[in-house]
């Protein structure tokens, strides 16, 4: 616990000098908003108070990746909700209706539908068969070392590219809040992101991010209440405000629409064939249910039970979150778009970009105020899920490659967890890294990757595993391994790489959205070569499909015990 105070110490050192270097680099005329910063170190002392609390509780493995099995249903899900309303979707997804109108409702959809698919397919068979990461499942009946070996791979890339997102958005905001150099604001949420995993494991982690939830799910009330109160909440006079917002807007890409004679509540103004809107769709309902820092949550409740209590109420956080966005979104397009103050006259964008929209809307509802304490909820927001992304990655390394691919099982516990801690280290590392080298890189199709991902490499494996008998070891890996290669292959080979990172003349591969390929390609190379596996090894785990489908929907020998 020494150890830890000098940590702690020598962080708030390092937020200390921050506050000082953010004064020093304001621009001249240019006040710094000291509400926002006022409440992120507020929010930084919380967090790290309980990363404290939660060290002097964290003994066990069970402690580190699961916080013990000690979380109920409703903590829970407002973890898991936590974990996944990202920057990307309290931002992200606003911009998207504020700039495309319509289509950007496809991403609100397609994010919460994955959540059905958990609730009643997943959950309850996620809690009974594993311990701490969804490797634990597909490992049950297949190979070991193989199997945790790829289940680790598609891990940690769809982490790390996740990571470098998130983080890429915390430096730009830090870099807003206190006039940082961006490399000192990567630098210090990679640091508060490892302290929070090294040393607190899942219980700080559970409690950032139910922190975090009350925070955002609060903030983003209050700016919808505001901008439907501008229209007396007469819902048919919002909408007639947004297309007159848009008349009038100083947004080039509104002026386009206006130009073009288009209607920003028809589709089309971000996916135009219906393959891109399937394959869009299939990776965010079916990448959702491969997300590894998601999956991770259903092993700190008790039981099954609980387990899918908490399926029911994170889809009712996050239902209620994605229909806040859309109204964020639109009543961006009421107060933002119109107004000068807001709005960047020579290049026809927001200031500070698209992704601005709720920002902006936080300010033009509620004045500096509300916009320091919007600011730091976004903070918050992506601290919190880079906090479970590196849990996510760490757990893969020391628990599914080291203690069970090498291992064999067999390892003392301190030695995992210190493992554990010095893998967070490792990652924390690298998205610093990575974080500083993408500062000027489009990373949006990132995010995109990563769900792509893990719906192509993790999520198949995973399903068949639990529902199909006939799954081998050898289908799984072949499968597996063709989803996530396919899914780079293509992502690199589109228009979001190939030409506007990489600066071609033109796309390889015609669709940004690689899932219906790369999906199909899974599942089909798991079916067939399974199917075409006949060895003794494949034979013995057809055989032992029926214990694991007692243990699965009954409970028998999980460490909740039986499930009613």
């Amino acid at each position: 616990m020494t150890y830890l105070n000098k940590i702690l110490t020598g962080a708030g050192v390092l937020l200390w000098s921050s506050g000082a270097w953010g004064a020093e680099a304001a621009k001249p005329g240019e006040a710094l908003n000291m509400t926002a910063i006022a409440m992120f170190f507020a929010f930084v002392a919380v967090t790290l108070g309980i990363t404290y609390w939660a060290a002097a509780r964290t003994k066990t493995t069970k402690d580190f990746y699961a916080a013990g099995g000690g979380i109920t249903g409703l903590q829970n899900g407002l973890a898991i909700a936590g974990d996944y309303m990202s920057a990307a979707s309290f931002l992200g997804i606003s911009a998207m209706v504020f700039a495309k109108g319509y289509d950007g409702l496809i991403y609100s959809i397609g994010f919460l539908v994955g959540w059905p698919i958990i609730l009643f397919l997943m959950a309850e068979q996620l809690r009974n068969l594993g311990r701490y990461t969804f490797a634990d499942i597909v490992s049950f009946r297949l190979s070991r070392v193989p199997i945790r070996t790829l289940s680790a791979l598609g891990t940690l890339c769809t982490v790390i590219l996740y990571l470098i997102a998130q983080m890429v958005g915390a430096g730009q905001l830090i870099r807003t809040l206190f006039g940082l150099p961006y490399s000192y604001a990567v630098i210090i949420v990679g640091t508060l992101m490892i302290l929070y995993v090294a040393f607190g494991g899942m219980i700080a982690t559970t409690w950032v991010q139910i922190i975090k939830a009350v925070l955002l799910l609060t903030g983003a009330t209050f700016i919808a209440i505001g901008a439907l109160n501008h229209v007396h909440f007469d819902m048919e006079a919002f909408f007639r405000s947004a297309l007159e917002g848009v008349k009038a807007s100083n947004l080039a890409d509104h002026k386009k629409v206006v130009a073009e004679n288009k209607d920003i509540f028809a589709p089309g103004g971000l996916v135009t064939d219906p393959i891109s809107a399937i394959s869009l769709g299939l990776a965010l309902m079916f990448g959702t249910a491969g997300l590894p820092h998601i999956l991770m949550r259903f092993f700190t409740v008790a039981n099954a039970k609980e387990a899918r209590k908490s399926v029911f109420y994170a889809t009712g956080f996050i239902g209620y979150f994605y229909i806040l966005t859309f109204i964020i979104g639109f009543g961006a397009v009421v107060l933002v778009a119109p107004n000068p103050q807001y709005i960047d006259a020579i290049k026809g964008t927001l200031l500070g970009g698209n992704n601005m929209a709720a920002i902006h809307m936080a300010h033009a509802t509620g004045g500096n105020l509300f916009l320091g304490f919007i600011s730091a909820v976004a903070f918050a927001t992506i601290l919190a899920v880079v906090s479970g992304l590196t849990l996510a990655g760490a757990s893969a390394v020391s628990h599914d490659i080291y203690a069970n691919a090498i291992r064999g099982g067999k390892v003392d516990e301190r030695v995992e967890m210190r493992l554990s801690k010095f893998s967070a280290l490792a990652i924390g590392i690298v998205a610093i890294f990575l974080g500083i080298q993408f500062e000027k890189q489009n990373v949006a199709f990132m995010v995109g990757l990563a769900f792509a991902i893990a719906a192509s490499a993790n999520f198949p494996i995973l399903i068949l595993s639990i529902y199909w008998k006939n799954l081998t070891t050898r289908g799984a890996m072949i499968g597996g391994f063709l989803g996530l290669v396919s899914t780079v292959v293509m992502v690199v080979l589109s228009k979001t790489v190939w030409v506007d990172v990489l600066g071609n003349k033109a796309a390889l591969f015609p669709y940004k959205d690689p899932a219906i390929f790369s999906m199909s390609l899974a599942f089909v190379g798991c079916w067939l070569f399974s199917k075409l596996d006949n060895s003794a090894q494949a034979q013995e785990e057809r055989a032992r499909f029926a214990a694991q489908s007692v243990r699965c929907e009954t409970g028998i020998g999980a460490s909740g015990g039986v499930q009613h």
